[in-house]
């Protein structure tokens, strides 16, 4: 698929963030393909609230491939991925990821089938499940959720599925100074950094957890 049905201009955008961001024009042209699929389903299953393809660049694709240089290769599991986000960007970005995208909703399950059939990402497979209910005891180097829950909730829904010294990394607002002191008491904060997203106003942390 193509970005033709992409309104003028949305190309231009993301070829400009990812060179803010020191990453690969050659990202450009999935990443537009993904980008479009998700704009013409959208019309039809609501997927996501955000409707404008330039704002979507932005808040969805940049916002994504801000963890990009956090995270590079081993196994993760996007819990609660909605549409993809940001699961698919990250599996086109590193292809030696092997990324499987959480999601109990059918209709964004259907999507992401569709997503990573369309974009040939065979490092990507879909769970149509709940993060709770998915049967991978210790399977995954690495979970992330970007608008999923508190960090105490996220810890109870998938923190079964990470494996022993594997990274939590959950996409935050402003630091979350209050959320990261609910933690239970066998999780640990290694960091909190600071991500830098163009065109994105508001402050973006990525929080980075591991079960002591």
């Amino acid at each position: 698929m193509n970005d033709t049905s992409l309104p003028p201009g949305v190309a231009d955008e993301l070829q400009r963030g990812l060179q803010a961001m020191g990453l690969d024009a050659a990202l450009a042209p999935p990443l537009l393909a993904y980008l479009a699929l998700l704009v013409r389903w959208n019309r039809t299953y609501n997927l996501t609230a955000i409707r404008d393809p330039h704002e979507m660049v932005t808040r969805h694709l940049l916002d994504s491939l801000a963890m990009v240089p956090h995270i590079e290769s081993g196994t993760l599991a996007d819990l609660g991925t909605g549409p993809g986000l940001p699961g698919i960007p990250l599996a086109i970005a590193r292809p030696q990821l092997r990324v499987t995208l959480v999601e109990s909703n059918g209709k964004k399950a259907r999507f992401l089938r569709e997503a990573v059939r369309q974009l040939g990402l065979g490092n990507a497979r879909v769970a149509e499940s709940r993060a709770e209910a998915l049967d991978e005891p210790a399977a995954y180097d690495n979970l992330t959720a970007r608008a999923m829950d508190t960090l105490a909730g996220i810890v109870a829904v998938g923190g079964h599925l990470l494996r022993l010294g594997g990274h939590l990394l959950a996409m935050k607002g402003v630091h979350p100074h209050e959320e990261i002191a609910a933690l239970p008491a066998d999780w640990r904060v290694l960091e909190v950094r600071p991500l830098q997203v163009p065109g994105l106003v508001g402050e973006r942390h990525l929080v980075v957890c591991s079960r002591t």
